[in-house]
């Protein structure tokens, strides 16, 4: 496996890419967070990304064919950061951190969210979720929000700033938001991190200056109760999670001095991994490869290039194969997986423009051309 798990990305489609680039607009300003390239109910991918004024979208014409429709544009002025998050349902749940300016008083910080119910629909308006800072010092300082949808439908969405700790608001049954709960916790350094398991169970991750804080849900609907810490110090926001057994997430994080990745998974010993990471977090997907069950981690690399990796699912220990792409991107790169299985890498590139490349049907993890979506 770790000598065909990853064979090295075509440098024809480096180079294919780098010829069809031409001088345009940026067509988006930054990489949403969270699964920003996603297979909707009818199995077509979609992408999303931050782009001046609101989210741009572009979906798939048909199941797997690699032909996108779109941009579609959907307006939300002052949002600085963007996270999507999908539930069982595969509704895609959209989070915005919004700054507005009015006259010559400070910045007004809140978040927004809106869903989309099905491929290609357009986006339910967009609501204001407030700010769990009531101090006009603190309320500047929220952060990204990160969101995960449990086994119940049940939206829960984390913020930090702030004091420090981490803020919890969720959507009860009724369709009423809760009130901001604090999670507690100590200072949080850079995004935050959260998914649900195949059991419908919530966990959240918080990179904090000396270990990765984590809160799991124990049972469906119950409170997010604090876990022990995963060591050794992160990088800043760079935590994500997998689900590598059934109910059980795999956690991955870079290491503060330098060290590479580092995987966990509850009851053992964390374990490097490899590779060598820049900032920010890591996509994750659990996809087949030649037949075995494969773990692919991608992330923005030390020299702003996009880097995957691919080992068997539970077997990091033994290090992942890495490849570069050669190609730089901003934020971190998506994972999915098409409607015929097979996967799908999106960059966001230093030009604005958003790549997607999709696995050849041969041996191994070989890239195809990277396809540069329109941004008219």
């Amino acid at each position: 496996m770790r000598g065909r798990g990853a064979q090295a990305v075509d440098r024809g489609s480096r180079s294919r890419v780098a010829a069809e680039a031409q001088p345009a607009r940026a067509s988006v300003t930054a990489a949403a967070t969270g699964a920003w390239l996603l297979r909707g109910h009818d199995d077509r991918l979609t992408v999303y990304a931050l782009a001046p004024g609101g989210v741009r979208r572009w979906t798939e014409t048909a199941v797997g064919t690699g032909r996108w429709g779109g941009p579609d544009f959907f307006p939300a002025e002052g949002l600085t950061d963007l996270a999507v998050a999908q539930g069982a349902n595969r509704y895609a749940h959209f989070l915005g951190r919004r700054e507005r300016r009015t006259g010559g008083e400070g910045p007004k910080v809140d978040l927004l969210y809106a869903v989309q119910y099905q491929s290609g629909r357009t986006l339910g308006d967009w609501r204001s979720l407030g700010n769990p800072y009531r101090g006009a010092g603190e309320a500047v300082t929220l952060g990204a929000p990160t969101a995960a949808v449990d086994g119940q439908g049940t939206v829960h969405v984390f913020v930090s700033g702030g004091p420090g700790g981490v803020m919890l608001r969720r959507e009860a049954r009724s369709g009423a938001w809760e009130a901001w709960k604090d999670l507690r916790g100590g200072a949080v350094a850079g995004g935050l991190s959260a998914s649900a398991n195949s059991a419908g169970l919530v966990e959240l991750l918080a990179p904090g200056h000396r270990s990765v804080m984590r809160w799991v849900q124990t049972e469906p609907g119950a409170d997010m109760r604090r876990a022990q810490d995963l060591t050794p110090a992160p990088v800043p926001g760079s935590a994500a999670l997998l689900e590598t057994a059934p109910g059980v997430f795999t956690a991955y994080w870079s290491e503060q001095s330098g060290t590479g990745v580092y995987a966990q998974r509850p009851g053992e010993w964390a374990f490097p991994a490899g590779g060598a990471p820049g900032e920010g977090p890591h996509a994750t997907l659990r996809a087949a490869v030649d037949g075995y069950d494969c773990t692919i981690l991608a992330h923005r690399g030390r020299t702003g290039t996009a880097v995957f990796g691919v080992c068997g699912t539970g077997a990091e220990s033994g290090g992942l194969w890495w490849t570069d792409t050669g190609l730089a991107c901003t934020g971190t790169p998506a994972l999915a997986l098409d409607g015929h299985g097979r996967i799908v890498m999106a960059m966001v590139a230093a030009d604005g423009a958003v790549l997607v490349n999709r696995q050849r049907p041969e041996p191994g993890l070989t890239l195809a051309d990277w396809d540069r979506l329109s941004g008219d």
